[in-house]
Order: C-alpha cells, then structure tokens, then sequence
C-alpha cells in the first residue's frame, strides 16, 4: 500500500481518511526534523503543518516522494522551486478553514470596534464607563481587501450583512467582482479605506509590503487587521502609524516574529509598546483554527490526495 509521513498534529480523523483512498500513514506529530530526514524513502507523500521548513536539505534523501501536502492554507515554509525542480505536487487545504478565518477577522474587527476588551476588562473591575467605550459601526465603512483568494473572499462574504463597501485588490487576480466584493485597484484601496484587512500568501514580494511607506498612502485613518502572515507587515513602522494616528486600531492575528524565545532587542522593545496599546488586539494565530476546521482540513487533503492519481 501507497505510504504517507504525517510529521504534525492532525484531526484524529485523517488516518481513517487516507485509508478509504487507498493510503496507508505513519502518524509521528513528535518526530524532529533530522529524524525525517534520516526516515527510509519508502513515503509517497508527507502531510505537514508548519514545523519544519520542507526544503532540500530535507527531502534529498526522498526520491520517492511524489508530493507534499499542506494542511492549511500557507505555503511559505515550502521551497517551492525545489520541489517544482523535482516534480514532486503541492496540496493545500485553504477551504478547510476559510470560513473559521472569515469569522475570526470579523471577531476581531468588532471587538475593535465595540472596545469590548477593554469594556469587559472594566466592568469586571467595577468600573461602568459608557462614555469611555463608545465604538463605531461598520456599517458604511469601506473594508478594503488586499488579497481575493478563499481567505479574502471568505471576509467578503461574512461582512455581507453589515452594511459596508467591500473593495478588493489582488495583483494576481482579474474579474473577481462579485456579489460580496468589488475589484478595484491599489490606487483605490489608499484612497477609500477605512478599514484595511490583509490576505495575501507571504513571498518575496510581500515580505515587509505594508512599511511606512505603504501605510503613508492611505488618505484616511485606517483600522488595520492581519489574518495572513506577520512579516508581510514592518511592526515597528506599524508601531509608529498607531503613534502617530494614522492606524487607529489593529487587530492582529499573526506577528512579524511568533517565536517570542527568539526576539531581537528592538523586536522585544516594539512588541513591549504593542502591548501596552488599549486599541491593538491580538491573538496567537488562530485564524482558521477552529474544532471544525482542524476537521475539515482533513477531509480537503484527503479529496485533493485522491484527485491526484497517484
């Protein structure tokens, strides 16, 4: 039987999975990157979630693997031109969560715009402030999108409801207008946002993307939320737009630097200032990491293994 490594935590459901199309797994969440590497060459596939970067150094002793399959929707721990280079497929599984991330961003913004941290925060303190809470609505906002995949259009559609304009840009995309949203052009974006929420895969390209430089473009004050990657976003020129105004609040889900043991001096002195902003949500990326979604994703890189033919 055709083998697959599952080298991180998955849904329990994803060995049942593989075994109805044709698939037998060796389930090792645990195993470390040199054990991969030092595993027989006896897997067609690998699952994996974001670990360990999948590069050359990893896969040269796999010549049998055929592909690589990503549960979630990133795939920027994947060397892309290596595996292209040795024609071994790449699967992901955005719409096993896209819908667990349209709601978190939506969470996010309304939180935001309701103060309802800091109104719980008070509340629980004895403090009954009105005045001090007062939120803004959504509703006839603009919500600009940079990005229209299934992330994005996800947020389209859970913003559907609440009275606002929803715009998009994606570089890569053309014609998506659609029932939820309206494509216009990055010149659009800076000049009519109110709210802007990122969606865009992490690349080269989009690496540290939303600087000062970007952020100075926008014509109005912006909220500002982030459900894709955190290095696609300069946290101290963030930190700075929050100072200066130009950011009113921010709701991020992911950060330039998740790996908190690792925080260089100035990454450490940003984050401190972060922190301590009353109009700056977090949450440890979990956009799209929901009980139904951990499922879900399963069930996509099972029909996508099987699609492929192998």
């Amino acid at each position: 039987m055709k083998k697959i490594l599952i080298i991180d935590e998955m849904h329990a459901s994803i060995g049942e999975r593989l075994t109805q199309i044709g698939y037998e797994s060796d389930y090792l969440p645990q195993i470390s990157r040199q054990e991969i590497i030092d595993a027989a060459d006896e897997y067609i596939g690998m699952i994996v979630r974001s670990k360990t970067t999948i590069d050359q150094d990893l896969l040269s002793s796999k010549p049998s693997l055929k592909f690589i399959a990503r549960a979630g929707a990133g795939i920027d721990q994947l060397d892309v031109d290596y595996l292209d280079e040795k024609s071994i497929m790449i699967v992901n599984a955005p719409e096993g969560n896209r819908d667990a991330l349209g709601e978190h961003m939506l969470g996010m913004l309304l939180s935001l715009s309701n103060n309802l941290r800091k109104a719980d925060r008070e509340v629980r303190s004895y403090v009954w402030d009105r005045e001090g809470n007062r939120g803004f609505e959504v509703s006839g906002k603009t919500v600009a999108l940079l990005g229209y995949g299934y992330m994005g259009s996800a947020v389209a559609e859970k913003l559907s409801g609440f009275g606002c304009r929803v715009i998009a840009y994606d570089k890569y995309k053309t014609n998506f207008s659609d029932l939820y949203v309206e494509e216009v052009g990055l010149e659009d974006v800076f000049a009519q946002a109110d709210i802007f929420s990122l969606h865009t895969p992490l690349t080269d390209e989009t690496r540290q993307l939303v600087d000062a430089s970007f952020l100075n473009q926008f014509k109005k004050r912006i909220v500002l939320l982030n459900g894709a990657r955190g290095e696609v976003i300069c946290t101290k020129d963030l930190l700075a737009a929050l100072k200066s105004g130009k950011v009113t609040h921010a709701g991020l889900d992911v950060l330039e630097n998740e790996k908190f043991a690792t925080l260089t001096t100035e990454q450490q002195q940003v984050y401190a200032e972060l922190f301590e902003m009353e109009q700056v949500l977090f949450s440890p990326h979990i956009g799209g990491w929901t009980i139904e979604s951990y499922e879900n994703i399963n069930r996509v890189l099972a029909k996508k293994i099987h699609a492929l033919g192998l």
